[in-house]
């Protein structure tokens, strides 16, 4: 009876361990920042209204590629894989805007870490401007999230629209997209109608907000400048103060989409983030 009574706890411990064990195995294991454009932005006051007038900052657009164990996540496309040839880069109408330039294309950086397009299982846009959305359509079969304010928006630009046909999930509201916390999708209006930023959660590493466009760079961030072409000042600032609170509570880095001097001090491919 005794001998049989260690074998029954034995099995319920295994079969308590095994679940717990399984859950410490899944989750993101490893987050690629791409570079996904530079340039220079001729006057960064259009980011921080009466401060830095007609100062310009060298700029970049990242985008980041994360690996869940239940598939590829893609945070942003960048901008258009077409300006790669183009010797000039794309020069904006208005010099207050940004040159634009494309060391490498996104297929290419996908191809150099074994990913096909076709592997994406998910793409996350955090909003529709151009330099966020070049590169959707590479990805038709991928599952698109975005929120759904941002997918119905009549952009002013008149650019950056999803074909209709491309599979989506209009988000109203945060989003757990792994179903395990990893990966969550944080609601952050104003900078457009449906803005959203993005916390990822990594073993060593840490947590991290991706900032999305909800800020520019780091002054911006630290003088809460809100833009003059956003949409919705008071939603902004809004959003930058939840981008905060979530910090604080998950001892947060925040990692700015545009902001050249930070980006310049983290890995790149081949590194990563894990």
């Amino acid at each position: 009876m005794k001998k049989s009574g260690v074998i029954i706890a034995a099995a319920m411990l295994v079969i308590a361990v095994v679940p717990v064990a399984a859950q410490r195995q899944s989750g993101i294991d490893k987050l690629y920042i791409l570079n996904w454009g530079e340039g220079v932005a001729g006057d960064i006051s259009r980011w921080s209204p009466g401060v830095n007038v007609g100062k310009s900052m060298d700029f970049v657009d990242n985008c980041y590629l994360i690996h869940h164990t239940t598939g590829w996540l893609l945070w942003d496309t960048g901008l258009t894989d077409a300006i790669a040839a183009m010797p000039a880069g794309q020069a904006p109408s208005d010099p207050r805007m940004t040159h634009w330039r494309r060391p490498k294309t996104l297929a290419s950086q996908l191809d150099e870490l074994g990913v096909k397009p076709s592997d994406i299982k998910y793409v996350a846009i955090s909003h529709t401007h151009p330099d966020h959305i070049g590169n959707v359509e590479l990805f038709p079969q991928s599952m698109l999230l975005v929120q759904k304010a941002e997918y119905e928006w009549p952009n002013p630009l008149g650019v950056g629209r999803f074909k209709a046909e491309h599979p989506v999930t209009k988000l109203q509201g945060d989003h757990d997209i792994f179903g395990d916390g990893s990966a969550t999708i944080i609601s952050t209006p104003g900078h457009t109608p449906g803005h959203q930023s993005l916390l990822v959660k990594l073993p060593r590493t840490g947590a991290i907000v991706l900032s999305g466009d909800a800020v520019h760079f780091r002054s911006n961030w630290e003088n809460r400048g809100v833009p003059a072409n956003n949409t919705d000042k008071k939603r902004t600032l809004a959003s930058m103060q939840r981008i905060a609170d979530v910090m604080a509570k998950e001892n947060a880095q925040l990692w700015i989409n545009h902001d050249k001097v930070q980006r310049d001090s983290l890995k790149m491919p081949p590194g990563f983030y894990d």
